[in-house]
């Protein structure tokens, strides 16, 4: 196992687990969930794998968790914490039956089946979708390793370290992010953390806003643009209903409209087409049409 992820430290894997943690803690009936593909689809990039034990940082937490059928052994994390980070509440037969009908949507509904959009830390999530910018999964895991490795505290109970809260990063400057490989993103990751630090910014009273009133103050955000915000929106406040237009999205809605058109446009249209759910649509089709490399019609 490579722990590269962890910074200095790892955690060990099963087999070398304390004895008191090799049996789990808890263990929690998930019908309709599927572990691998949602911590597989994008989302997050704070995630290791470890034969059948995955370990995710969640803010200050570690959780440790494995699926085996319809239950979920918890190692590591509060019951209550694993249950809510991974959305277990969300109304799954209601967001299954708002798919669209068309063969590809259905498609996508099929081999998804189970992932859920997670509720991650308001920060650590904006954090990281600033650092996302034109970078791939992995780079950006490794944006993220460098950051909590130099900046972040250390997990209690543990060597691994969690993200920096906006307190740490505003009082470093670019030129200690850059060292991260943050290259221009790190005047923007380090302008959005002295805003959050200072009180220009609570993330937490933005929950109360409507929608599109939260999206403008996020876009108000240094290195927030439209697409970056809609993923803040869906995967931190829990907005369902929002769409993040990346390459892939652009692609499945142009092939849907069968015209191309502005990003904006297309997710205008998309939310037409998506329903009440759309960004749990959206998700199904970005992981379907990665895996496959397939648009609609194809």
């Amino acid at each position: 196992m490579s722990d590269a992820w962890l910074g200095s430290g790892g955690l060990p894997g099963r087999d070398s687990l304390p004895k008191k943690a090799v049996s789990p803690q808890a263990i929690l009936s998930v019908p309709d969930f599927n572990l691998q593909l949602t911590l597989e689809s994008g989302q997050v990039f704070h995630t290791e794998q470890d034969g059948d034990l995955w370990k995710i940082l969640c803010g200050a937490d570690l959780l440790t968790v494995q699926q085996i059928g319809d239950q979920l052994e918890i190692f590591s994390g509060r019951e209550a914490g694993v249950g809510c980070y991974f959305a277990l509440d969300h109304p799954m037969s209601s967001i299954y039956a708002s798919f669209p009908a068309d063969a590809y949507s259905q498609a996508a509904l099929s081999q998804c089946r189970g992932m859920r959009i997670l509720r991650q830390p308001t920060w650590e999530c904006l954090a990281t979708f600033i650092t996302s910018s034109m970078k791939q999964v992995a780079h950006i895991r490794q944006m993220s390793l460098a950051i909590r490795s130099r900046y972040g505290s250390p997990v209690r109970g543990s060597s691994i370290h969690a993200y920096p809260d906006p307190s740490r990063l505003a009082s470093l400057d670019e030129n200690a992010l850059r060292e991260c490989g943050l290259g221009f993103r790190a005047k923007n990751l380090l302008g959005t953390a002295r805003a959050v630090d200072g009180g220009e910014v609570d993330l937490e009273a933005w929950r109360a806003l409507p929608t599109d009133e939260l999206r403008e103050k996020l876009c108000l955000l240094p290195g927030v643009g439209r697409k970056v915000a809609n993923c803040v929106l869906l995967f931190a406040y829990e907005r369902l209903e929002a769409i993040p237009v990346d390459v892939w999205i652009a692609r499945i809605a142009t092939a849907m409209r069968k015209r191309k058109t502005s990003p904006l446009k297309l997710e205008e249209y998309s939310t037409r087409r998506f329903g009440p759910y759309a960004g749990y649509v959206q998700q199904y089709l970005f992981h379907h049409a990665r895996s496959t490399g397939k648009l609609p019609g194809q």
